[in-house]
């Protein structure tokens, strides 16, 4: 059975290759969860020799990081080249102590990295462009060291509430998007211990519906769902996209809303094992004294 919300990961990874040229403009979003994902380091108490940005884009987030925990090397992962481009340009230097982060194009459901390789991982706003969480946890949880730290930050149902409510439900014009307590529970799945999620909401106003569809455009989140319409979207589903918005129209904006989901969770001490197998603990043999009878 056809499931209308799988993301093509090819057609996502064009568009944004498409966009990263203006990426940074439009990214508002994205700035302020970084920014508040920096704050909560704070109250973490990590030395990482080695970090991972998985869904680096264009770097910002794996810059403030390398800035941040001076004596660690980067990662950059993003499924996207041309947002890798524009991360190498925030990097042109290179420090005794810190040498540059090491960029690689790689989808984070399948990473091309060693196992039990970081102390870190990093995600903003990307793990929703995964197919299956269940998988994307256990990448996360193979690539962290014993002790390792997982911070990400990924959107929730109320995301985009508005547009989806305007848009009707003929096709899918909006990803779906994985509550939090479901994400809590992928997470205990995946081996995870001590996870620690919230939820908060951002809203974004806009003075037309366009302005929001081109905001959109502008950062790569085009839809890339399988139930996607087809053809080319005419004059009447933008009307109907117009006056189905308009009902949320408050004090002369539109508002487009975000649900994000912060999350922070540890591995534990044990090194990782892989799914469906189990540690054999192995005994050392013990001597046993000969004896005789008479």
């Amino acid at each position: 059975m056809l499931d209308h919300y799988q993301i093509d990961k090819a057609r996502m990874r064009r568009a944004f290759h498409r966009a990263a040229a203006g990426y940074d403009a439009a990214a508002i979003l994205q700035k302020q969860v970084r920014e508040e994902m920096l704050s909560r380091l704070d109250l973490v108490k990590l030395q990482p020799v080695m970090m991972l940005d998985a869904g680096c884009g264009t770097g910002h987030g794996l810059r403030a990081l390398l800035q941040r925990f001076r004596s660690a090397q980067g990662i950059g992962l993003d499924i996207a080249e041309g947002m890798l481009v524009h991360a190498r340009r925030l990097f042109p230097w290179y420090r005794f102590w810190q040498p540059a982060p090491r960029l690689v194009c790689a989808d984070i459901e399948a990473m091309p990295l060693a196992t039990a390789s970081v102390d870190l991982i990093w995600s903003n706003l990307a793990v929703q462009w995964c197919n299956d969480l269940d998988v994307v946890l256990q990448e996360f949880r193979r690539l962290l060291k014993p002790n390792g730290l997982l911070m990400f930050a990924t959107l929730g149902p109320d995301t985009l509430k508005e547009l989806r409510a305007a848009s009707g439900a003929e096709h899918t014009h909006v990803s779906r998007f994985i509550d939090m307590h479901d994400i809590g529970d992928a997470l205990t799945r995946a081996g995870f211990s001590a996870p620690v999620l919230d939820v908060m909401h951002y809203t974004l106003t806009y003075d037309h519906v366009e302005s929001v569809m081109r905001d959109l455009k502008a950062i790569g989140a085009h839809n890339a769902t399988a139930g996607r319409p087809k053809g080319l979207s005419g004059k009447g589903f933008l009307q109907r996209l117009r006056s189905g918005y308009e009902v949320f129209r408050r004090d002369g904006q539109l508002p487009a809303t975000y649900e994000v989901v912060f999350v922070h969770a540890w591995v534990g001490s044990q090194p990782y094992t892989p799914p469906g197998t189990h540690p054999v603990q192995l005994m050392p043999r013990q001597s046993q004294k000969a004896s005789s009878s008479w």
